[in-house]
């Protein structure tokens, strides 16, 4: 009778386990847009509000928080995407180029950051395709294990509707982040590589700037000691 009764008391913790695993599967599979049309998707958004788990990531938007501009373009030939982004940065013009790579999933792509090490998966959350997309990208480092979550929002316009903006806040709250955490970037107006800069984003007086190649960055986001520094820099300036 006692061994009839452990084999039930197996059977059900066995059947637990198994919808546990259907449930975090599903919720896996549908973590991206449902029917996302990646054709849909392509073309001109500009990034609008983002937040980081990432101090570092968060510390260098603050002090540029300006829109930056996207142009999405598929490459049918080899089954990739190419993001071609441009923004005011160091008082100039820039632009620079990623190539994502599409997965079986549709609406998650992926890319390698050779420099850190790191592997980001990013999944297409949101999106009406006409309005504004929200992003979900996870990074992880291999050599350290950090793992790193960024929420974006995306428009096809500089502005969103108070709607779509507070469907984001929720976004983000889901992942763990406050709404104090959420950059929302600012319109500087449009700009072309190379041609004179006469509006951009003026850093932060009396703080300390960091380059995306500055020595003290070992990794992506193993930036403790340093964003302390630059919070108490912070704190004084603000007093004075």
């Amino acid at each position: 009778m006692q061994r009839a009764l452990s084999l039930v008391s197996l059977l059900v913790l066995g059947s637990a386990w198994t919808l546990q695993g259907a449930h975090i599967l599903r919720e896996t599979l549908t973590l991206t847009q449902e029917d996302f049309d990646l054709d849909r998707f392509m073309g001109k958004w500009y990034e609008v509000a983002v937040a980081s788990t990432c101090p570092h990531y968060m510390q260098r938007k603050r002090g540029n928080p300006v829109i930056v501009a996207l142009t999405l373009q598929h490459d049918v030939s080899d089954g990739n995407f190419t993001m071609m982004a441009t923004t005011f940065r160091n008082g100039s013009c820039q632009q620079t180029s990623r190539n994502y790579g599409l997965t079986n999933t549709p609406g998650r792509f992926f890319y390698h950051v050779a420099k850190f090490g790191a592997d980001v998966d990013s999944y297409v959350v949101h999106t009406n395709y006409d309005e504004y997309a929200m992003i979900l990208q996870l990074s992880t480092e291999k050599q350290s294990g950090n793992t790193t979550t960024i929420v974006k929002l995306y428009g096809r316009t500089m502005d969103v509707s108070p709607a779509v903006s507070d469907n984001f806040k929720t976004l983000v709250r889901r992942h763990g982040m406050s709404d104090a955490a959420i950059i929302m970037n600012q319109n500087k107006g449009g700009c072309v590589p190379g041609e004179p800069v006469t509006n951009h984003a003026t850093p932060q007086r009396g703080l300390p700037q960091v380059s995306p190649l500055h020595p003290q960055l070992q990794s992506l986001c193993t930036m403790k000691k340093f964003f302390e520094t630059w919070t108490e820099a912070s704190r004084i300036q603000t007093q004075t």
